[in-house]
This record gives structure tokens, sequence and C-alpha cells, in this order.
């Protein structure tokens, strides 16, 4: 007989893993019920606080947030006009206007 006849072939099984099997999980019906109620609640509080809200922020705390809101669209907008080949262009043009303190220095004298 070959060296491995003795060997088991069955799964590999854990420490103080008493179970065979898979256990199946029960459904639910009244904890499935409990949860749809839980949000609808939650749906209808949101809606009560909405109507509730009062914006409490100085005009110029608007103003600010609206700008903001206008400079990250225009930031958004430039980023996705121009293609990889064009970024690839500026980047280029901007390595090649760096000084030449950035080149790897010369490391033999004798050439």
């Amino acid at each position: 007989m070959s060296e491995y006849a003795a060997t088991q072939k069955s799964a590999l099984k854990f420490k103080g893993s008493v179970s065979a099997g898979k256990k199946k999980k029960k459904k639910d019906k009244e904890s499935k019920h409990r949860l749809e109620q839980a949000v609808q609640s939650h749906n209808e509080e949101e809606v009560k606080s909405n109507k509730g809200y009062v914006d409490k922020r100085t005009p110029a705390q608007m103003a600010f947030d609206k700008m903001q809101e206008k400079r990250k669209m225009e930031r958004i907008l430039n980023k996705a006009s121009k293609t990889h080949k064009h970024r690839v262009e500026d980047f280029n043009r901007h390595l090649d206007a760096l000084t030449e303190h950035y080149d790897i220095p010369k490391v033999s004298w004798t050439k």
C-alpha cells in the first residue's frame, strides 16, 4: 500500500466544533415585520424633522458656501475637460521649466 492510505479524506474540522453540518437559520416573520415598522417610523420622523428645520446661518456664511460650491464645480469641469494626453503634455512642460537642480548629478569625473 502507499504511504497515504491511512490519511483522512474528509474536510478539515475546527477544534471544539461539534456540529456536523451547516445550521439553517429560521426565518422570523415577526422580526421582519418589526424591522419594516422601524424603517417606516424612521422615515416619518425624518419628514417631520425636515419641516421644522430653520437655517441659522448668516448671509455671509450662505454666500461663502455658495461660492465654495461654485469653485468646486469649476474645478470639476476644468479637470473633466482635459484628456490624459493634455495632462501629460502639461506635466512635461512643467518638468522642462524646472531647474537643473533636480537632475541626477554626474558621478564619474574622469569622462
